[in-house]
């Protein structure tokens, strides 16, 4: 079914997602970029760049699989943040090297931390509970 032919409530949650998840990127990097400068501790910069990672993964398969039960987006989100921190125990010289660029840091991280799973935990968890707040159901 083409994006045209579904009812007008679930073309305005999709551009709600859309702008939750452009809004948790933009806060992610703010607070990674300023967060230290603004004095705030070390791990509210650290580990809320790391819930905000979470939330924006959840974001995106709810923007992806708008149909989709919250229960089964936060799952797979789950799914794909314990892939991607469990990525961080390989190490390959081009894959070492990607992970040192911005892009590469922000994307993949560099460093294995069951810190940051319980961070992403915590951002799927928000992610779910806006998506519920929003009216998307179960």
């Amino acid at each position: 079914m083409s994006e045209t032919s579904l009812p007008e409530a679930s073309l305005r949650s999709r551009g709600m997602m859309i702008a939750l998840c452009l809004a948790t990127i933009a806060s992610g990097l703010l607070l990674r970029r300023f967060g230290m400068g603004l004095s705030l501790p070390f791990g509210i910069v650290k580990y809320g760049g790391s819930l905000l990672w979470g939330t924006m993964v959840y974001l995106l398969l709810a923007v992806i699989a708008l149909r989709q039960p919250a229960s089964w987006l936060a799952i797979l989100a789950a799914l794909i943040a314990l892939c991607v921190e469990l990525s961080r125990l390989h190490h390959t010289p081009w894959l070492d090297a990607f992970r040192l660029t911005t892009p590469g840091a922000l994307l993949l991280g560099r460093v294995f931390s069951l810190w940051n799973l319980a961070a992403y935990g915590a951002g799927i968890a928000l992610g779910w509970a806006t998506d519920r707040f929003s009216g998307r159901g179960a």
